[in-house]
């Protein structure tokens, strides 16, 4: 028999700020208690240092996390010139020091060249498994770490001002995977000089907004009441990006059992054949999502199914 999940069904998304000085895990737990949830995730992990915006996905929304993953994630950093540290934040060890301090031109010329799809070597101090290890767990214990380059994607990135001879200030809107740290190593290396993080906060990650997020502090007080399941956002909010379905109640009774209907079947075969076969979309009935879906065989087949 499957053991019972102790805490409360609670469903949807609610946006933390996520404090300094405190892991995305411990965060998560924080949050957990609080609401006396049985279950929730985090929607990308935010480095100790790093602050702002982490969604959380609770109950049912746990069967979304990908989709939060995969959204464009907007950042503001800062980054310290002359110090290059072994986990390329102030956390770090200092491994390499450097007069030079890049000026307003400099880097603004410099910054085209981080645009686009670029090639970034991930900081040694990172969560990348090397032969089923955490690349941290072996620099932690003294191994050489040595990370292949991978492409990712940065749509756009911004000089906002210059807060002194030593640190510069930079806004990021980026993809999936990109390293904050790695970005901030590079563009110093490019500039002629060292450099690393010394602060950094998340904004944005696709829907979810800094403006919309509530500090664990909050969530504290306000604890599993109306007030908290007002700030609860729907289990759909992350599939904004991919097709909806609507289903009658027979078909939704069909699919929360995991059973393929054939297309033909659909009271909305008309609206089906538009998706494109084996597109991920979501069903819906009532205004309540049922499953993640595709189309495969001529069918419309549930890969998850949510139970709310």
């Amino acid at each position: 028999m499957a053991r019972k999940r102790k805490g409360d069904p609670v469903h949807g998304w609610l946006v933390i700020d996520k404090p300094l000085n405190m892991s995305s895990a411990k965060a998560v737990y924080y949050a957990k208690n609080y609401l006396n949830a049985a279950k929730v995730g985090h929607g990308g992990t935010l480095d100790p240092m790093a602050s702002g915006v982490l969604p959380l996905a609770f109950g049912e929304a746990t069967k979304t996390l990908s989709y939060a993953v995969n959204k464009t994630k907007k950042y503001k950093f800062t980054i310290r010139w002359g110090e290059a540290r072994d986990t390329d934040d102030l956390e770090g060890n200092i491994i390499g020091t450097s007069d030079k301090r890049p000026g307003v031109s400099a880097i603004q010329n410099i910054l085209k060249r981080f645009i686009g799809e670029v090639n970034q070597v991930p900081p040694a101090y990172s969560a990348v498994k090397i032969s089923g290890q955490r690349a941290y767990k072996l620099a932690r214990a003294g191994n050489d770490v040595i990370l292949k380059p991978r492409p990712v994607f940065i749509e756009d990135l911004t000089l906002m001002n210059i807060l002194s001879t030593e640190e510069a200030c930079f806004q990021l809107c980026c993809g999936k995977g990109v390293y904050v740290r790695s970005l901030a190593r590079d563009l110093a290396r490019a500039l002629g000089t060292v450099g690393c993080v010394s602060n950094l906060r998340r904004t944005q990650v696709g829907n979810f907004l800094e403006k919309d997020a509530i500090s664990l502090d909050q969530l504290k007080i306000l604890g599993h009441k109306e007030a908290v399941a007002s700030k609860l956002l729907p289990v759909e909010t992350v599939l904004d990006d991919i097709p909806a379905l609507v289903l009658t109640e027979e078909e939704a009774k069909i699919v929360k059992n995991g059973i393929a209907i054939p297309l033909i079947q659909l009271a909305k075969s008309k609206q089906a054949l538009k998706i494109g076969v084996a597109t991920p979309f979501y069903t819906i009935c009532q205004g309540k999502i049922i499953s993640l879906a595709k189309i495969e065989s001529g069918r419309v087949t549930p890969y998850r199914v949510l139970n709310l």
